[in-house]
């Protein structure tokens, strides 16, 4: 089986987030044709790991789950897997079970990581459940992340902020809307100044991160005969490195400051950590050399940032076009693929 083959079978199994088990098991069953490997499983996660003597230990992680979608309608043609996950991410995946089943000794130990749950909430994580029950598992000098994107290395990643800002008024007949306060209306310099608002770029190891703020949601309104007296504005915050959350959350009330009243509220009801390059380790620097592509930043959230709080150097890098994640018509193809395999290849040695 080549690897635009293994992609489609893995595609062709469905696995939106929450069903994971069957690809799983599949995944499991092919890691345990390795005698070399010790193959474990937690939950809907598989881990198989080398258990040689090299002191060195590098861990290749991906996810198996994808976004709601019909799997049934993958396709291979034009020497490319067309499909549901096909680019986020079950090509890097096929990749790795390839590498995976080397029964050439690698001069460091490898460690391998398929987990379920990661495009849903980070409370359901499969990596953090592995890191909760078996922490062993995960131990490594450094971690590569195969999330798309389009050959080059995507160092660190930004966190994720969100907050609700609620604005208060006074309730009324909208038949004599001066005896109250709009709360609706009050709404309307807040969403100015959030669009007015310049993404903030910060250097950190040579990698530039921009930051971003949205407003996704507004809620308000009693009935279509009242001045509402509360209204809700739903922000997402993207987050370079060098902010924490306490400092993300005290930036974002200072920005929205003007147009906020005594009483109003804004409150972290969500977040996910950044997390630094880490392209001072010398293996992920390594990595980064290899694919011939300058460094970039992880625009989105992952689960880099998992590995950071674990206390693991680990960096994002997988085939495909990242820009693609999530769409219906998401692909991958079979250069993409070969260059992730060799790439990978040689840093495992």
């Amino acid at each position: 089986m080549n690897r635009l083959e293994r992609t489609l079978s893995l595609v062709a199994i469905p696995s939106v987030s929450r069903s994971e088990s069957a690809i799983a098991t599949e995944v499991e069953r092919s890691l345990r044709d390795n005698p070399a490997l010790d193959v474990e499983r937690v939950g809907d996660n598989v881990v198989a790991r080398t258990t040689g003597l090299h002191a060195t230990r590098l861990l290749v992680a991906g996810h198996l789950d994808t976004v709601p979608g019909d799997a049934s309608r993958a396709v291979l043609e034009a020497g490319r897997v067309t499909g549901l996950g096909a680019c986020d991410m079950k090509g890097s995946l096929a990749v790795m079970l390839e590498l995976a089943d080397q029964r050439t000794p690698r001069p460091i130990e490898v460690t391998w990581v398929f987990y379920a749950r990661e495009e849903i909430s980070r409370a359901e994580s499969g990596l953090s459940e592995v890191a909760e029950l078996r922490p062993d598992l995960l131990r490594a000098d450094a971690a590569v992340l195969a999330e798309p994107t389009g050959g080059a290395v995507e160092a660190g990643c930004q966190g994720t902020l969100r907050a609700l800002v609620t604005v208060r008024g006074r309730r009324a007949h909208t038949a004599r809307p001066f005896t109250g306060r709009n709360a609706i209306h009050r709404l309307v310099p807040l969403l100015a100044r959030v669009s007015e608002y310049q993404p903030r770029e910060v250097v950190i190891d040579g990698v530039t991160f921009t930051e971003q703020l949205q407003a996704v949601a507004v809620e308000g309104g009693v009935a279509p005969n009242v001045v509402p007296d509360v209204a809700v504005c739903s922000l997402n915050h993207r987050v370079a490195p060098d902010r924490s959350r306490v400092e993300a959350a005290a930036w974002l009330r200072d920005f929205l400051s003007d147009a906020l009243d005594e009483g109003d509220t804004l409150e972290v009801v969500d977040w996910a950590p950044p997390a630094a390059p880490s392209m001072d380790n010398q293996r992920l620097a390594d990595l980064a050399r290899r694919t011939g592509q300058a460094v970039r930043a992880k625009v989105g959230w992952t689960d880099v940032a998992t590995f950071a709080e674990l206390g693991i150097a680990a960096t994002n890098y997988g085939a495909g076009d990242p820009l693609l994640a999530h769409r219906s018509d998401e692909f991958v193809s079979a250069d993409e693929l070969d260059e992730f395999a060799r790439v990978m290849g040689e840093w495992l040695g």
